[in-house]
């Protein structure tokens, strides 16, 4: 007899992952603290001069925001080794402390509930290394094939603080920001949003870009080569709007073949999650020196020209070959991370788990059912139910990366129980609609879930998000009968599941109860495209 998992085990397991060796800087880095919680971001101007010799970055960001308490101490992050050399408000220096990367702002000025302030930061330094972008990021200083400087940045989790500062943590955006990238003459910036001018200044060029939506901190990047730029236009949902391509002149003719995946990417996604989000700033695809990464309206892309996820299929289905891994899926994450963001990144499933199934929809529209069950069904494989999905909160600790694979089965398995695609998709679309451009906890998304679909998903989502059991249906058959209940459950489990007869379709119910029902036994298949294991005893 196997015990059930009930709600006090579920509580153990969170406080036993919960007790990990957390530090002040964690919590610093990863909580609202009061210094951050009385002010709500409005807009950044962000001013960088890059020096690839040097590796040496400098220059200074605006931050206006607005007063929503009064208070007089504010939080900056920055992390060594970069420095801050100077902090004002209204053309006054202020004071600050240091407490590792979170600086600590006295203001002068009185704060007023409703008013709206700026502080300008001047900074500089030689920023951490990427070691190996993008999952351990910073700057990558990279050489093209003739010797140019090949720079970007990536900084998902590590903060956007590691190169220019902010208040990182991903509960608040700005509405909008502008970006000035300095760099030597011969060379150009890629950046988000929408390209306003160029400044030449002897030896260098500034590229100006403007943000018009709001856009977390990690999506803001910097790329900079010797691009060649082709694109053409989309006529979406909501009207026209520009696709820009950046490439190394080497590769030029690959990606004109390769990124035709970018069209067909929009027409699958607007038709799933709704319109691009982010219709003013356009979209770009930008070639970088590591894979590749989800930046906002700057997506960036190093998959060397080939289907597949660097030319593999993640799933053994043959299916993964049929597209860009780095084009369809850092493109889905415009929907589930750019637009739709989580506060924690202890929720960042609500990323990579939706964006991963977005491969899965990519292949339903282009190729149908099937090829995506196929698919979606053939990466359970890669499922390893090490640590729970969802993180520690308030520490900026994220849960397993079972999120990916784990998370795009969770979604594909509630389709099933949905048995309704077109209340999916409405589901799917409307998410992206009431939570536009707003950044979410994993309780909104579940329980969203739940009022639309019209299911008590209460259960459903602790068992897949909260603990690293996969649901198990024992079984056994006497006569024409089959008598079955599920283990490795949490309280109150008992989704169904479909089941065939001989091609015909046909459901069981079990909970962690025996249940016993008429049913003959020479030609029962389970369907594979729910994500639970089954044991005949």
């Amino acid at each position: 007899m196997k015990k059930q998992f009930t709600l006090v085990t579920l509580v153990l397991s969170l406080c036993s992952m919960s007790a990990q060796n957390f530090t002040r800087q964690d919590s610093l880095r990863g909580s609202i603290t009061p210094e951050r919680e009385w002010w709500d971001l409005n807009y950044y101007d962000l001013h960088v001069k890059v020096e690839p010799e040097k590796e040496f970055i400098s220059g200074h960001n605006v931050v206006r925001y607005k007063v929503l308490e009064a208070s007089d101490v504010l939080q900056i992050d920055l992390q060594e080794p970069m420095q801050i050399a100077s902090v004002s408000q209204d053309g006054k220096k202020l004071k600050f402390t240091s407490e590792g990367a979170a600086h600590f702002i006295k203001l002068q000025k009185k704060q007023v509930p409703g008013e709206y302030n700026e502080i300008k930061i001047q900074y500089s330094g030689n920023p951490r290394k990427a070691v190996r972008a993008p999952w351990d990021g910073g700057f990558s200083w990279k050489t093209d094939s003739e010797g140019n400087p090949f720079v970007a940045t990536s900084c998902q989790g590590l903060g956007a603080s590691v190169w220019w500062p902010n208040k990182d943590h991903m509960y608040d955006e700005v509405d909008s920001m502008r970006i000035h990238v300095t760099v030597p003459k011969d060379l150009m910036d890629v950046s988000n949003g929408k390209l306003e001018g160029v400044d030449e200044n002897g030896d260098y060029k500034t590229y100006h870009w403007f943000v018009a939506n709001p856009i977390n901190n990690y999506g803001v990047n910097v790329n900079i080569g010797n691009y060649v730029h082709f694109g053409e236009t989309y006529e979406g949902e909501k009207g026209t709007f520009d696709l820009d391509y950046y490439v190394l002149p080497e590769n030029l003719e690959k990606a004109k073949e390769q990124f035709v995946q970018v069209p067909m990417m929009l027409q699958a996604f607007e038709y799933w999650f709704g319109p691009y989000p982010f219709y003013e700033d356009g979209f770009k695809l930008v070639e970088v020196p590591y894979l590749g990464m989800e930046h906002q309206s700057s997506v960036t892309y190093g998959n060397q020209y080939a289907n597949g996820y660097l030319g593999r299929d993640l799933s053994a289905s043959g299916w993964g070959l049929q597209f860009d891994f780095i084009i369809i899926h850092e493109a889905g994450h415009e929907w589930f991370a750019n637009n739709i963001t989580y506060k924690d990144i202890a929720d960042m499933w609500i990323h990579e788990g939706f964006t991963a199934y977005s491969e899965n929809l990519y292949l339903d529209y282009h190729f149908g059912t099937k090829a995506s069950s196929e698919y979606v069904v053939g990466t359970k494989s890669n499922i390893q139910n090490d640590v729970p999905i969802i993180g520690p909160y308030d520490v900026n600790t994220s849960g397993s990366g079972d999120m990916y694979y784990k998370g795009a089965n969770v979604l594909h398995t509630l389709r099933q129980l949905i048995e309704d695609d077109d209340l999916w998709r409405k589901t799917l679309r409307g998410l992206n609609a009431d939570f536009y451009h707003q950044t979410v906890t994993t309780k909104q998304i579940e329980d969203y879930l739940s009022e639309k679909t019209g299911k008590d998903l209460s259960a459903f989502f602790n068992q897949y998000l909260r603990t690293t059991m996969i649901p198990k249906l024992e079984y056994k058959f006497e006569g024409n009968s089959i008598t079955y209940r599920y283990v490795d459950i949490v309280e109150d489990f008992d989704m169904p599941i479909r089941v065939f007869l001989d091609e015909k379709e046909h459901w069981l119910f079990p909970s962690s109860e025996w249940k016993t029902e008429k049913l003959a036994n020479d030609k029962l298949k389970f369907d594979k495209n729910f994500l639970i294991e089954t044991e005949k005893i």
